[in-house]
């Protein structure tokens, strides 16, 4: 693994609302820190309310990780661009996180339940 990224289960529940609508809810999500970047909860697709998300044409390369592919999260009406993204297809080293989704915390409510 890249030796200044770690992921690793997360031993409690985490869950993401926008507002009062929880847009995903997992006992089963990974924590990947990676430097001084801020660390992210990356959750199963299946936890994730993807009704919720609409595709985008975006994709971001990151050299550690691969190339990341985004979604648009949309509830009540309105629309928080490009705030959940997921390695599809990442680099050998960190398909612990293939196929998972993070959301920038920044845009949404996070809460790590004990």
């Amino acid at each position: 693994m890249t030796s200044h990224i770690t992921v690793q289960p997360v031993n409690s529940r985490v869950s993401v609302r926008v507002g009062d609508v929880t847009v995903a809810d997992s006992e089963e999500a990974q924590l990947l820190t990676e430097g001084p970047l801020p660390p992210r909860h990356y959750f199963p697709r299946g936890h994730v309310r993807m009704d919720l998300l609409t595709p985008t044409e975006s994709i971001t390369h990151c050299p550690h990780k691969g190339d990341a592919r985004y979604w648009s999260l949309i509830v009540g009406g309105e629309e928080l661009q490009d705030v959940v993204w997921s390695y599809e297809d990442p680099i050998s080293e960190m398909s612990d996180i293939a196929g998972l989704l993070c959301f920038y915390d920044e845009q949404v409510t996070l809460e790590v339940i004990n």
